[in-house]
């Protein structure tokens, strides 16, 4: 770790709990190199999780932070934008915390286009409680709770997202490290709702049940089987089977929530 980036981390907490070859570090060193790039005020950042392996990266981190019940955190991350919308609000959570228990606050965060920052660590199945299958596990993909393979639809999230009103919408890679930051950092300077999804690696529940082979062949695939939204553009719906497509989808402007709320307010107040 460079020796800059160490404040940014409750070293007193290390190391962390989560396996070899897992995603999750990349992905929070991915956050952490952004905002060191953009030069944000420490101490005028929350970050908020909820339950699972990702949502243990709070305890780690350096800021203001928050670890909230399942599936739950873009609710409590809403509560603290709404009181103290001068805060830049993180929400780190899984492809189970997000689109399972907490698919419906997901959609409405979207929805209301509240400035909040959402990346999430998509690792297509639930690590912590022993690799059952996720909305974001892949059509017959075998976990604990899919013996026989998956038959459940995968969402792609990032459409959903997209449908559901947020205006900033990317996704990378643990590969692809990179790129990942530059998607983070325009995330963070997004005024609006924006999400991050990224792509990472399971190989002690996801990768062994599926035959994937070690965490580096799981990194190998990544690398092989991205493909950027341009690219994804010119190729057919056979050609884009298998493939994950990478890069931004959508960056756009509305207006922020807690920007009408306070017009709400002051049209209460009678100052409108």
């Amino acid at each position: 770790m460079r020796k800059s980036l160490e404040r940014y981390f409750r070293t007193d907490k290390l190391p962390h709990i989560w396996c070899p070859g897992c995603g999750n570090g990349i992905i929070t060193g991915a956050l952490v190199r952004a905002i060191d790039n953009l030069k944000l005020d420490q101490d005028k950042i929350c970050v908020v999780s909820g339950i699972g392996c990702s949502s243990r990266a709070t305890g780690y981190l350096n800021f203001n932070t928050l670890h909230t019940t399942h599936g739950r955190a873009l609710a409590f991350a809403t509560g603290i934008k709404m009181a103290r919308p001068d805060l830049k609000v993180i929400v780190l959570t899984g492809d189970g915390d997000c689109a399972a228990i907490g698919g419906n606050h997901f959609i409405h965060a979207c929805r209301r286009n509240i400035d909040i920052t959402t990346i999430i660590f998509n690792n297509s199945i639930y690590g912590m409680t022993s690799g059952q299958y996720s909305p974001l596990t892949p059509v017959g993909a075998y976990a604990t709770t899919a013996p026989y393979g998956n038959i459940d639809r995968n969402f792609d999230l990032c459409k959903l997202a997209e449908a559901a009103g947020a205006t900033y919408v990317a996704r990378g890679t643990v590969y692809h490290v990179p790129q990942l930051i530059k998607l983070i950092e325009k995330a963070l300077l997004h005024k609006g709702f924006s999400v991050v999804e990224t792509i990472s690696t399971c190989p002690t529940y996801f990768g062994r049940k599926n035959k994937l082979g070690s965490a580096v062949k799981m990194m190998e695939m990544l690398r092989d089987n991205a493909v950027s939204v341009k690219a994804a553009e010119k190729m057919s719906k056979e050609e884009l089977s298998g493939k994950i497509v990478i890069g931004e989808f959508t960056n756009v402007e509305a207006p922020e929530y807690t920007e009408e709320y306070m017009k709400i307010i002051k049209r209460a107040q009678g100052e409108e």
